[in-house]
């Protein structure tokens, strides 16, 4: 008997604290009702937002050869690498990064209706946060594959070599991305006019739209990482993009507004202010199985 549930493969960071990353994505994922696997590509005691962080990037020798190593090796042996979906974020090095090209073709041998969700984590803000030899891997080699991409508006604007300053400009650079492969192209943030928006693209459907997202004064680490997953989970149990756009964004918006209003609360001495903004994923268990309404994507 065939196991009902889809099933995910998580590759990105994870922190023994708090939630970004695989810890960012795991929980909401399972709830939404995924069997989630996670190959954690980086270790960390904490995000890196805080005064110190130890722990470890891995590389090409931790994922080895020739199946991408033990991990991967383990799973087909046991033949446990059927995955309906794959979703990568951080990578920290790009030794790793050329490996998950290699892991998306086995496992679409595996799977030809595997969908590969890519969330190209490089940087925000106009700064990158990997080694630069990333972003030409990311271009050249991962695109290419995946099915549904998200960058952020830096993000696009470094996979595409435009700068964005509008709707429209946003649009084209979509239109650039889609030549390179992915179907589906969602700018999770773009910083244009006083909200943020979040544009989305689908070939299939022949449509693009945006929902403006208003603005809390405060800068969330892991967002990304949930939005990723949010739009993993949504893009298959609604099965059209504005459906997907809304309930991801939707979600985020009121998991990210219960997190500010935490924040703003009594906390110890020793607290530090990324600790008072660690997004409060347990608490919002119930936004993420049923989140609001209030926030309605426009078609473009």
């Amino acid at each position: 008997m065939s196991d009902p549930l889809p099933k995910v493969l998580s590759v990105q960071s994870h922190v023994v604290f708090g939630y970004v990353g695989n810890k960012s994505a795991t929980f909401p994922l399972q709830l939404l009702g995924f069997e989630v696997d996670a190959i954690n590509s980086v270790q960390l005691s904490n995000h890196t937002k805080y005064k110190f962080v130890q722990g470890q990037v891995l590389d090409e020798d931790d994922l080895g050869d020739p199946f991408l190593g033990k991990l991967m090796d383990g799973l087909r042996q046991n033949d446990l690498d059927h995955y309906s979906h794959l979703l990568t974020g951080y990578v920290g090095s790009a030794s790793f990064l050329k490996k998950i090209g290699q892991l998306v073709h086995d496992l679409k041998k595996k799977n030809p209706d595997l969908i590969y969700v890519c969330d190209p984590v490089m940087g925000d803000n106009g700064k990158m946060y990997v080694p630069k030899e990333l972003l030409e891997i990311y271009r050249d080699e991962i695109i290419p594959l995946a099915d549904i991409l998200t960058p952020n508006q830096f993000e696009l604007e470094l996979l595409t070599g435009k700068k964005v300053n509008n709707i429209s400009e946003v649009q084209n650079a979509i239109e650039i991305l889609h030549g390179k492969g992915p179907k589906t192209v969602v700018v999770s943030s773009t910083e244009i006019g006083d909200d943020l928006i979040t544009v989305a693209s689908a070939l299939k459907e022949g449509i693009m739209i945006k929902l403006e997202i208003p603005r809390l004064p405060v800068a969330f680490t892991g967002s990304g990482d949930l939005f990723a997953a949010l739009l993993l989970a949504h893009s298959h149990l609604q099965g059209n993009i504005k459906l997907a756009i809304e309930k991801t964004v939707n979600t985020l918006y009121h998991i990210l507004k219960r997190t500010y209003e935490f924040s703003l609360g009594n906390h110890p001495d020793s607290a530090q202010p990324s600790q008072k903004i660690e997004l409060r994923l347990i608490e919002s268990k119930k936004i993420i199985e049923n989140p609001p309404s209030e926030l309605v994507a426009e078609i473009l």
